[in-house]
């Protein structure tokens, strides 16, 4: 199955938990991956899909040393089901640093974004903006007189945190069979997006039908 086959797939309690988590960890990775800022840490999900590749681990490891022709298939399907679970949890993972190491100010002191990391990553950030600082303050910043040496200087109306540009043009396809209305009051006109239908628009537009769960990025 291909991306857009398993996010079709339809949400339903006679799936599998492991297709379904599949289903879902899959459209994180897409969300994330296309969203310029960060979204929610997906928590829950997250610690059913690390356990799950542990079990998955531990059971190829007693598996290995069997000579039996049968084990050895069904261990060429576990090992294939979990490189790929692996692969879309690294593809996470990575996404997200990525945007704090873009943006790392802007994320720990924006408390909206500091507060969708979870703690290993507020741990990161917190290490990366440190070292950060500190390389500054020693290879240019400490030349400075006192009062230009912040690195988050706002005054004279000019903020130096940079952050993500919400104003950015994302690909967004409807999940709702009614429909999901995306725009109104403070962000463009009102339209109804049906469900499997694509359209371009700013994130800022979006992000909240997205977060929702209501629309997905592609």
């Amino acid at each position: 199955m291909d991306i857009d086959d398993i996010l079709a797939e339809v949400d339903d309690s006679t799936i599998p938990q492991e297709t379904r988590d599949l289903q879902e960890l899959t459209r994180t990775w897409v969300n994330e991956r296309s969203a310029p800022e960060l979204l929610p840490w997906p928590a829950e999900l997250m610690d059913r899909v690390l356990e799950r590749i542990r079990q998955q681990i531990s059971l190829i490891e007693d598996r290995t040393s069997s000579t039996d022709p049968k084990s050895s298939f069904t261990l060429i399907i576990l090992q294939t089901e979990l490189e790929r679970f692996k692969y879309l949890t690294r593809s996470l993972l990575r996404a997200r640093l990525a945007k704090i190491d873009a943006f790392p100010l802007h994320t720990l002191t924006h408390a909206p974004t500091r507060a969708l990391l979870s703690p290993s990553e507020l741990q990161y950030a917190t290490t990366h903006t440190a070292i950060l600082h500190r390389h500054f303050q020693n290879a240019f910043l400490g030349q400075f007189p006192e009062g230009l040496r912040k690195m988050d200087d706002s005054s004279g109306g000019v903020n130096m945190v940079e952050g993500p540009d919400l104003e950015k043009a994302v690909f967004v396809r409807g999940r709702r069979e009614a429909g999901v209305v995306i725009g109104g009051e403070g962000v463009g006109k009102e339209f109804l997006l049906g469900k499997g239908e694509v359209v371009v628009v700013r994130w800022g537009v979006v992000r909240e039908v997205v977060g929702r769960g209501e629309a997905e990025l592609i």
